[in-house]
């Protein structure tokens, strides 16, 4: 399968799906399943927003984001955070030329289309937070100039549950800049027979193409932003995120002793952008209340926070997410 033409437009809701089936088509050469975290990678590509994916060790995390990117004619680097990990390693630095007797830049891999963060929880907080300006102002500072990234410009990043060992949690300002935490589950028996045999067989693994390029990206960008959003469900997002901050103002006093930090602004923008990539990736140019529903978990399980009530109780955050998703009014 060819590069689609450069100069290949999105006009219409047709056209947008096509695009989407064959990427997903490509994508599901190499992975099995995981229909769900395509989705979350293609509403990160449609919005231009961050991905965290989250799931124990050998559940294809870091694949499934590089084979989204060898779909893509595009610059993408992996960055494997680990322990002595330095933040210039990333972002970049001043190098001296004996030669021009002269300090030059160099830059890190942060300076890619696609930026793979692998197990970013790996590294201490003073490494992730080489990522923030990067993830919100789409530019790096580098000694005492600035540097602007490519466009599309997205990090994926992928963590193991904070359990394990030889893991730092993540800052509330860090994991606010992602537009999304997905959680990726064990595959069921079906789809473990095909990994078994796919993986063990003597066939050669199967290669994606490269079928679309920043510009065709850029493009569906620009389509997703039209699809339509009404007054009702403007609403309705609004009374999930304020029942997250006022829990006994929407009839959620059980949730009060429970939630000790609400969703900020930036999960409403995203709830609302997420919504209308989910609907376009349904083939749709309106957005529905399943649509709010079915992406909401992900833009508000990093947002909200828990009180040391709720740990204590092992309250997890999707649960309370739950209870505010089934109670409060669809419109």
């Amino acid at each position: 399968m060819s590069l689609i033409n450069n100069n290949y437009l999105i006009k219409a809701l047709g056209e947008a799906h096509s695009v989407i089936e064959l990427i997903y088509k490509e994508f599901s050469k190499v992975v099995t399943g995981q229909r769900e975290l395509f989705q979350r990678l293609m509403i990160s590509l449609l919005t231009g927003g961050h991905l965290l994916i989250e799931g124990v060790p050998g559940l294809a995390k870091t694949l499934a984001a590089k084979t989204l990117s060898d779909i893509i004619s595009s610059t993408f680097s992996r960055i494997q955070f680990t322990p002595d990990l330095l933040p210039a390693d990333i972002t970049g630095t001043l190098i001296f030329n004996q030669i021009k007797s002269e300090f030059s830049v160099k830059k890190g891999p942060i300076f890619a289309n696609f930026v793979l963060a692998d197990e970013i929880n790996r590294a201490p907080a003073k490494v992730q937070s080489a990522l923030l300006e990067a993830m919100q102002e789409n530019q790096v500072t580098i000694v005492e100039n600035t540097y602007k990234l490519p466009s599309p410009f997205i990090v994926i990043a992928t963590q193991n549950p904070l359990e394990q060992e030889g893991t730092y949690p993540l800052s509330e300002a860090q994991t606010d800049r992602f537009m999304l935490k997905t959680i990726v589950s064990y595959p069921n028996r079906e789809e473990e027979l095909e990994i078994m045999r796919t993986q063990t067989s003597t066939k050669s693994k199967p290669v994606v193409n490269k079928i679309i390029n920043s510009e065709i990206i850029l493009n569906l960008k620009k389509y997703t932003q039209t699809v339509y959003i009404d007054e009702k469900i403007e609403g309705y997002i609004l009374d999930i995120i304020f029942a997250t901050r006022y829990p006994d103002r929407y009839n959620f006093s059980a949730l009060k002793n429970l939630i000790s930090i609400g969703a900020s602004p930036r999960a409403t923008i995203s709830l609302v952008n997420a919504a209308k990539a989910l609907a376009l990736l349904n083939n749709r140019d309106y957005i529905i209340p399943t649509d709010i529903r079915n992406i909401a978990p992900d833009v508000l399980r990093h947002r909200v926070g828990l009180t040391f009530e709720a740990q204590a109780d092992n309250i997890k955050i999707d649960e309370i997410i739950s209870e505010i998703l089934s109670k409060t009014e669809q419109p």
